[in-house]
């Protein structure tokens, strides 16, 4: 997968989860929710031990600028891709996604939360 910008801003963990799930450097899923009453470009956040914990921002009020909206990144994935908290401050959280070689180079490690995460 090929993203020119490769940043994405968390939202609604606050409600979810909370920011204690989150660490730099967690792997993350995320997942379409094309069935979302509020959004149709819905892309949720799931994390190994606490499954669904945020949501891609969205909205010109929470994305963060220079970072990608759900809306923009909905269609340059089919059902699922990944993602590594690169930053956080305050009630910001920021991931990078995840190119398709480091997907790989993730699964050769027996340790890497990215098993939990695909389902195997």
């Amino acid at each position: 997968m090929r993203h020119k910008n490769k940043y994405i801003t968390l939202v609604g963990f606050k409600n979810l989860s909370g920011p204690q799930v989150f660490d730099i450097g967690t792997i993350i899923k995320l997942a379409k929710e094309p069935k979302n009453k509020y959004d149709t470009e819905a892309i949720y956040i799931e994390v190994r031990h606490v499954g669904k914990a945020a949501y891609v921002a969205n909205s010109v009020y929470t994305v963060v600028k220079g970072t990608m909206s759900g809306g923009r990144l909905y269609d340059k994935f089919d059902e699922e891709t990944f993602a590594e908290i690169r930053f956080m401050k305050d009630d910001v959280i920021i991931a990078k996604l995840l190119s398709d070689n480091k997907i790989n180079q993730l699964k050769k490690d027996p340790e890497s939360d990215i098993f939990y995460l695909m389902g195997e």
